[in-house]
């Protein structure tokens, strides 16, 4: 039996649908906005034994025959998902995954595929509503629903569920997801958007949220399933009050060791000493002393208690590193740390968390060709980041980037192309490497500050530079700390991970997943106000070592050049098959890029080679000016009446035979022949754009001396003045009586 839910929301009709497919499915649903159509399906398996975390599994694919198009390149199906499609798995599942009991431990999967897709209204956040209600209706334990949104900030109005086409022009792109009580994720980029505006937009978005909450909780009462009952967990309050009492007088002194590495490991040590005595390894045949608990189960609780005094010393004033609740740790920074030729470089350090970020700068070939739903398009900035596992001190295999990494570059990208020069002003196309080489905390905040300063080194005139802060927060009943630029464990331990990156006009990028069920509005002003500062301290030290964008890129750095010539004369420095341009850029060493409005880009290893480039090309599209004199014509056919020739590369004009030398002229090739080299002054164009030339005036103007007619030519009769020639007509006039004449 097929159920469907629907509500108008911005204008257009949302509707859930269930019942018709995918009946095998823990729970299935359609999501249609618009003409943009989503499914979704949810299931669950055994749990996997001795499992002490849970796996949720977030598939998003897009089908492009949603859009239809066929898939890009050379095999015709869809492979390896796109960044796109990994950046809305995260979408979808950061918020749905606090939703879930600490006791539920079976595989779950969500799987989500486009199936239509307008154009218009983007899959991705309905692809967060699709995963709730899919799970809503299902059994699985889910303690949703949730709803999500995007608000765009268009002309100074917030857009609620804004399309694809005012995205183009917005200055907001927010992503908010939460439950009826309160937000629980917010995704965002921005146009220096103030703190207020910015509370003001995730307000709305929560009204909007409430209202599709509302309309899965009537698809759950008509077809909702029961949901499985869970085991409780075994009750281990006896043992973990016991660890505590054990841990009450050293463990608070261990947490404050200075150093991560240093602190893990003296907390190891102590964990271990405590599991020794409770239950300590017995070689077999030997068995374990009676009632001994599990040593897994020791060690666990342990870390637990760990976790817990770290929040209640937090909340009693003090963090384990002896910061204040607002205090940034140290920085350190240096620019320009390698030779030669990388283009720009940085090394930004914040505590225990160090980026090594590098610029390069690179032509428009260089651009990212991306293909998706949309019409394909180029990215001209690029953000890559990695995060490998000496950082941590751990050891891991890499086989390429990670979601996780995916997920930290796209924040940082976001937060450091909205002051991007445009590309008529920096036609470069700009890729920035980070590669963290310590992690304690925000690594992604590292990235943007890094990847600000290591541009300024490349002499990319960003508008503004930009800093980023990670934010945290405890909370305990009425008991609340902000903590500012947080340390790994503190964002483990906490309720809240805030990311804000920005200027200091406004927020270019924020990021924000929250652990508990309810967040007021007046705890996000003060995290918000609290990260503006921290923000500005963080800009200041970074000023300090570099205040604005190199004067010159690198000198290694390709050089461009960029003007515009006649659209219509595209073809001729093309040249047939493409020879004349590749001819250019073999002979100039140089990269040259033409578009079809006549914009002509030129890039170069040396400035000397792209203005060679130039030169070529100008000399190739160059119109030929009345009164201007030309010292090179290449005569290039001869007729009766005078002969062509070329002035500028494809472009000729008539030199007629009375304007070839100062005396009467019977044959033109008594002059000229093909392939001599004259000056000609061009006398003008007429209406049909043909160009009349003069040899006798250029050489008069250039003070050389005329050729006479060759000494073999026939001269004409001597005819008495005023008389008529033998054939009837006047006597053939001079050509400087002539121009006298004309003039």
């Amino acid at each position: 039996m097929t159920t469907i839910v629907q509500k108008e929301i911005a204008g257009r009709l949302l509707s859930i649908e269930t019942g018709k497919v995918a009946r095998q499915a823990s729970g299935a649903v359609f999501v249609k906005y618009g003409d943009t159509q989503i499914f979704a399906a949810v299931t669950s398996s055994d749990p996997r034994p001795d499992i002490d975390f849970f796996p949720l599994t977030v598939d998003y694919r897009e089908k492009t025959s949603a859009a239809g198009k066929f898939p890009g390149g050379f095999i015709k199906r869809e492979g390896r998902p796109t960044t796109k499609e990994i950046l809305t798995c995260r979408l979808v599942d950061r918020p749905i995954r606090p939703l879930f009991s600490d006791a539920y431990r079976l595989d779950t999967a969500v799987t989500i595929s486009v199936f239509s897709a307008d154009q218009k209204n983007d899959p991705d956040i309905l692809s967060v509503i699709g995963a709730s209600a899919a799970l809503s209706i299902s059994d699985i334990p889910f303690l949703g629903p949730l709803g999500a949104v995007r608000i765009g900030l268009v002309d100074g109005e917030l857009v609620v569920f804004p399309t694809l086409q005012d995205l183009a022009s917005s200055d907001l792109d927010l992503a908010v997801a939460g439950t009826r009580e309160a937000v629980t994720m917010v995704e965002c980029g921005a146009r220096e958007v103030s703190e207020e505006k910015m509370i003001e937009a995730i307000e709305l978005a929560h009204r909007v949220i409430v209202e599709i909450v509302d309309l899965q909780d009537d698809l759950v009462r008509q077809c909702g399933k029961p949901k499985m009952e869970l085991e409780p967990p075994p009750d281990h309050s006896d043992l973990k009050s016991e660890l505590r009492g054990r841990c009450q007088a050293r463990l608070p002194d261990i947490l404050r060791t200075p150093g991560k590495m240093e602190r893990k490991k003296a907390v190891k040590q102590f964990f271990l000493e405590i599991a020794d005595e409770i239950s300590p390894i017995v070689e077999p045949p030997a068995a374990p002393p009676p009632g001994a608990p599990e040593r897994s189960l020791v060690l666990s609780l342990l870390e637990e208690i760990a976790g817990e005094m770290e929040r209640e010393m937090i909340l009693a004033g003090t963090r384990t590193d002896g910061r204040t609740h607002e205090s940034i740790r140290d920085i350190s920074i240096e620019v320009a740390t390698f030779p030669r030729v990388v283009h720009g470089a940085a090394l930004f350090t914040r505590g225990e968390t160090q980026a090594m970020v590098t610029v390069t700068l690179g032509t428009a070939r260089d651009q990212q060709i991306v293909d998706g739903l949309a019409d394909e398009y180029s990215e001209r900035f690029m953000l890559h980041y990695n995060f490998p596992a000496f950082c941590v001190g751990e050891t891991w295999p890499n086989r390429g980037p990670k979601r996780r990494e995916i997920g930290h570059g796209a924040l940082a990208a976001r937060a450091l192309e909205q002051v991007l020069p445009s590309e008529e002003s920096f036609p470069y196309t700009i890729r920035v490497v980070s590669d963290i080489m310590e992690s304690n905390g925000s690594s992604s905040m590292a990235t943007v500050c890094g990847g600000t300063l290591a541009m300024m080194d490349a002499g990319v005139k960003i508008r503004q530079p930009v800093a980023g802060i990670a934010m945290g927060l405890i909370k305990e009943g009425d008991r609340v700390a902000i903590l500012s630029d947080i340390l790994g464990s503190e964002d483990h331990n906490g309720d809240m991970d805030f990311k804000v990156a920005g200027t200091q006009k406004g927020i270019t990028a924020l990021q924000m997943d929250i652990k508990v069920r309810g967040l007021s509005t007046e705890i996000m002003q003060r995290a918000l106000e609290q990260a503006r500062q921290g923000r500005i301290h963080i800009l200041q030290e970074m000023l300090k070592v570099l205040r604005r964008p190199r004067d010159e890129i690198s000198p290694f750095a390709p050089k461009v050049i960029v003007f515009k010539i006649d659209p219509e004369k595209i073809g001729l420095v093309i040249g047939p098959g493409g020879k004349m341009i590749k001819k250019i850029q073999e002979e100039t060493d140089s990269t040259i890029e033409i578009e079809d409005d006549g914009k002509v880009m030129i890039w170069g290893s040396t400035l000397e080679s792209a203005e060679g480039a130039q030169h070529r090309i100008e000399a190739i599209t160059e119109e030929i000016k009345p009164g201007r004199i030309y010292q090179n014509g290449r005569v290039v056919s001869i007729k009766d009446f005078g002969c062509f020739v070329e002035v500028l590369p494809g472009q000729e004009g008539l030199v007629h035979v009375s304007e070839l030398a100062r005396g009467y002229v019977k044959h033109v090739s008594d002059v000229v022949k093909i392939g001599d080299l004259i000056p000609v002054k061009c006398l003008g164009t007429d209406s049909q754009g043909r160009h009349k030339l003069s040899k006798v005036e250029a050489e008069e103007e250039l003070g050389m001396v005329s050729e006479p007619p060759r000494e073999n030519a026939p001269q004409p009769e001597a005819v008495p003045h005023g008389s008529s020639s033998p054939g009837g007509g006047s006597r053939p006039q001079s050509s400087s009586r002539r121009r006298r004449r004309r003039r």
